[in-house]
């Protein structure tokens, strides 16, 4: 049984004050353990070290939005791997489209970023997806899939067990507009079968997450397909009530 994973990707939002509000209604929201589930907020990087110790004894876990592949070195403005687990940071995004579009990463540059994250026992949480002219042509399973590939060949399948793999079509992010409960088991049942031709027992232990425009009216239907293990939910994760209701939406 695959445990359920909801991840709030707070992007570059916030400010002391607010974050601490923020956290403070999440911990006291969720103060017994959502069933089954691992409750991940990724802040900006300026604020770690404060919700490392806001969140600490509570059932939250701490993400990061975003790492650099190499250790050390003259990167300015870069994070490493080793300088995010100093904070306790479990879980860390890589891939996510806002990334590649804006800071023109590639899906090398994403697979050396993920066998970093795991040289240092971290998960990273591989975002895939298509933007909508992909997908009307027709192309979005190849795209993801060589999206997927890229890491595959790079880490090799027994490395994808220590993972997440974040499915984000492009044309749902921060649109209001969110994939069909069936486009988006579609999806994922895509993505487990691409992982099965490698290794069944991978592919059945992997986590598979939803992300694009997830909210508390349609979390459950999401949540509900069999393919699919949680979501990674963006501006809905800045309000309290509503990412409650998504995370306890999953059990």
């Amino acid at each position: 049984m695959r445990r359920s994973l909801v991840a709030g990707n707070w992007k570059m939002n916030g400010s002391r004050e607010t974050i601490a509000e923020l956290l403070q209604a999440l911990v006291t929201g969720a103060r017994q353990e959502v069933d089954g589930a691992d409750l991940v907020v990724c802040p900006p990087s300026p604020y770690l070290q404060m919700c490392q110790q806001l969140l600490g004894g509570s059932h939250w876990q701490l993400g990061a939005q975003n790492v650099h592949s190499q250790p050390f070195g003259a990167y300015t403005g870069e994070v490493s791997a080793s300088m995010l687990k100093d904070f306790s940071v479990r879980y860390v995004l890589i891939g996510h489209s806002e990334r590649r579009q804006f800071a023109d990463e590639t899906n090398a540059v994403v697979a050396e970023k993920f066998a970093a994250l795991l040289q240092h026992a971290m998960i990273p949480v591989l975002c895939v997806g298509e933007t909508l002219d992909e997908r009307e042509s027709g192309r979005e399973k190849e795209v993801v899939a060589a999206q997927l590939n890229a890491v595959l060949e790079h880490s090799g399948v027994s490395e994808m067990a220590n993972a997440v793999i974040a499915y984000e079509p492009v044309w749902a992010i921060g649109t209001g507009c969110t994939a069909t409960a069936g486009q988006a088991q579609e999806m994922h049942s895509f993505i487990r079968e691409l992982m099965t031709r490698h290794s069944s027992k991978v592919a059945d232990q992997i986590r598979i997450i939803y992300g694009g425009s997830v909210n508390a009216a349609n979390a459950r239907e999401l949540f509900a397909q069999p393919d699919i293990d949680g979501g990674l939910v963006g501006g809905a994760s800045l309000k309290p009530d509503e990412f409650i209701t998504i995370c306890k939406s999953v059990s």
